[in-house]
This record gives structure tokens, sequence and C-alpha cells, in this order.
């Protein structure tokens, strides 16, 4: 990766909303449209230079299946531009990204735009099999004949909607059931999950009154009525600690310790991510804000370690890169759930783990409270599941330059017990 020395320029996003408010009536691609617009506004970049658009999303909608071109078409560059949408669960945008690299790596481009798409209030929603096969044979229909009985073989149920779920398809579990599970095997406490939670809005809420989020995003106005949309509306800074303990769980009734307040909530939203090689950016006139060390992604078991993700991660790039997790100065994880945080925060922290799972003689090391996502993170500001990877990205970077540290690490699970895991460097000229 340090033969052509790939940068990132900026990022830019929408506000992250709560599904089924402000966006609900927008398909995904608005959203990219939205975020590939502000960036271009934002960096001053021409739509020419830019070789190819990769977009990462999870739930695609059929009419824009290739939801990276409608975006970038929308955003005003030149149909010469190739562009591609990738899908690998939450780090959809850590793929897209990487990808990006990937092509800049190999000669196919100099110039990238890459980040991701989620507009969970656009979920497509199915009939039953049953439906679905009457509908397709339906095709088929000559004249009035076929067209009666095709009616009369309808019933009621055939009606039904499927309704959407964020279910393991290997293991039927959602990932809110395997986080119960883990959390219980691995002694996190709701007290410690709440604790968690509490910690990322009131620290998203300091950022957004400093206006340190406003830095990442785009401001979205929509018609008729061209209300401005400025901040992320999930952020909860003035809640109470005491209220979250009496929440009910919203996974495992009887014995389980996630809450609607310790698990991420359905967000949309859209982020993207400049990169190009150091030569062009000064050829450009850019300057970057961090340059990219390395970068790995993983797979474990999808029974066992679904959302252990970060802790594989992160201990192999590291290795890649040959630092330590000591060395890293600002950490962003990607929080699904605080569950989910503690357990790799544990895990990495433990020999016993490194040893059995990671092949190591020791733990990975302690991540310091202090470095970790210091501007909120995904159970505040929210998760769009395609964008989250190119939010990290961005505000990694951000907070390397305000908090005057050198290395930065990010990190992310995702649904196929997938990992994902980053290292950039803060740019020097």
């Amino acid at each position: 990766m340090n033969k052509k020395n790939i940068v990132f320029i900026d990022g830019c996003r929408t506000p992250f909303l709560k599904s089924g408010t402000d966006y609900l009536n927008l398909m995904s691609y608005e959203l990219g449209q939205f975020a590939i617009k502000g960036l271009i506004q934002k960096t001053g970049i021409d739509p020419k230079e830019v070789d190819q658009v990769i977009m990462g999303t999870v739930i695609s909608n059929v009419q824009t299946s290739n939801v990276a071109r409608e975006a970038a078409l929308g955003a005003g560059l030149p149909n010469t531009t190739p562009c591609s949408t990738v899908s690998q669960a939450c780090i959809s945008a850590n793929r897209a990204i990487c990808n990006g690299i990937n092509e800049i790596l190999v000669g196919n481009a100099e110039v990238v735009i890459a980040g991701g798409i989620e507009n969970t209030s656009d979920t497509p929603i199915g009939f039953p099999k049953k439906m679905r096969n009457k509908l397709f044979a339906a095709q088929k229909l000559r004249g009035l004949g076929d067209t009666l009985k095709f009616v009369f073989s309808l019933r009621p149920s055939d009606f039904i909607p499927v309704r959407p779920a964020v279910a393991e398809y290997m293991t039927g579990k959602t990932m809110g059931q395997d986080c119960d599970i883990m959390a219980a095997r691995y002694g996190v406490t709701r007290v410690e999950q709440d604790d968690f939670a509490f910690r990322s809005h009131q620290l998203a809420g300091k950022a957004q009154e400093a206006g340190l989020l406003k830095e990442e995003m785009c401001e979205v106005t929509l018609a008729p009525k061209f209300k401005a949309i400025t901040v992320d509306n999930g952020v909860r800074p003035n809640s109470k600690r005491d209220k979250l303990a009496k929440l009910r769980p919203a996974f495992d009734k009887k014995h389980g310790t996630l809450t609607a307040a310790n698990s991420s909530f359905l967000t949309d939203g859209g982020a993207a991510s400049l990169i190009m090689t150091e030569d062009k950016a000064k050829e450009l006139g850019l300057t970057p804000k961090t340059r990219i060390v390395e970068y790995i992604f993983t797979g474990q078991d999808v029974e066992d370690e679904l959302l252990l993700g970060p802790a594989y991660a992160i201990s192999q790039v590291l290795e890649k890169a040959g630092l330590t997790l000591d060395q890293m100065d600002v950490i962003e994880l990607h929080e699904a759930f605080a569950g989910q945080v503690i357990t790799n925060i544990k895990c990495l922290a433990s020999d016993e783990f490194a040893k059995e799972k990671l092949g190591r003689d020791k733990a990975v090391g302690i991540i310091e409270e202090s470095k970790l996502n210091n501007w909120g993170g995904s159970l505040s500001i929210g998760h769009p599941f395609g964008a989250t990877g190119s939010r990290l990205i961005t505000t990694a970077s951000n907070r390397l330059h305000k908090e005057g540290g050198k290395y930065a690490i990010l990190a992310a699970c995702a649904a196929g017990a997938h990992g994902h895991a980053m290292i950039i460097e803060k740019y020097e000229a």
C-alpha cells in the first residue's frame, strides 16, 4: 500500500436520522446523491477528475440495484464515470472504500469516491412465496379467462406482507439475540452496557454542541417545504442515566441485558469519502487529512463469534502494519450494541483469548477509554448499515487533527460474522 501512498482527502455525510422520520419518502440513492454532492462542494474537486464511484448498501431496492450509479449521476458526475455497488452487511462502506484502494493500487484509478447509503425507511416489503409464485405465473396470462382464473385463485393470506427482519440467515437469530448470548458468556453486565450507551450520547451531545459533527456533514433540504436538516436526530444528551435502567430487555425478554437504549437504532443516511494517490492530491492542490496505512477483513464462526470481528481484525491489522494498540492515539469502534463493544474490548485485553483465538502469546492490549469514540458512536449518532464505515474514517481523521494524534484505528463487526479494521496516519506534508 505504501508504493502509491494512498490518502484520504475528506469525507461528507448527510445528517443521520432515525428510520421513519424526515427521510421517510426518499429513495436510497437520493441520500447518496446528497453525500456525494456535499463531498464535491466541500473538497472543490472537479467531478471530471473522479475515476470511479463505489458505494455500499445492505437493503437494496430493485429499482436502483446499482444505487451508486443513480447517486453519482444525481450528484452531477459525468456519465463516463463507472460506478459500482457492494454489500457486506454493516461494513459495506468499509468494503467500498477498500475496493477503491484496490482499484488505485492496481492502476485502474487515481481518484475514487467511496462510501455508502442506507434508507431503512425505503425497505422493500415482499409477499409470501406462494403469492410471488402466482404473480410470476401471471406474466403469462392471456385473455379474460386466464385473468379471472388468476383472480379467483387469490386468498386473503396471499396479501399478508413478509415483515423484514435483521436476522442471520444461517442461524435464524437476530443480531440482538446473538449479542445477548455473547454478553452473558463474557460476563458483560447490564450496568456496563447502560453506562456505555449513556457515555455515547453524552459525548455525541458535546460534539454536536461544539460543532464537531457538523464538520462531517452537508445540509439536506427536502421539497416541498425545504426544511433544513442539519443535525443527527438520534442523539439524546439530556437523557437520564437512571431511566436507562428501567427499560425492559429488547430481545431476550426474560434474561436479556440488551435494551432499545444500549442497542443501535434503525437509521437512514448516506456518506462519501474521497481517496486518491498522494501524487494526484498534490497535482490537484488538495491537502489530505490522513494516509491509509493498512486494512483487513476477517471472518469468524457464525454460531459463536458473530460480533467478535473487531477483536480479530484489530489483532491482524496491527500485526500486518507492525504496530501496537498502545501506539493508536484515536480509536473508533462501531457501536452496534454496547455489549458488543465491551466484549471486544475485554477480548483484546485477555491473554486467554489471545492464546486460544488469535494465535498470540499475550493480549493485544488495553483500549483506553480516553481514546475511544470521543465524539459519540453508532449508539447515539446512528447506524445506517451501508454508510457507517465512511463516517468512521471521516471521524477518525478529523479527531487525529483535533486531538493531535499520529495513528488512528477503526473497526467494525458485521452480519455473517465478519470484521474489519483499518489503520490511518495523520498526513504530514
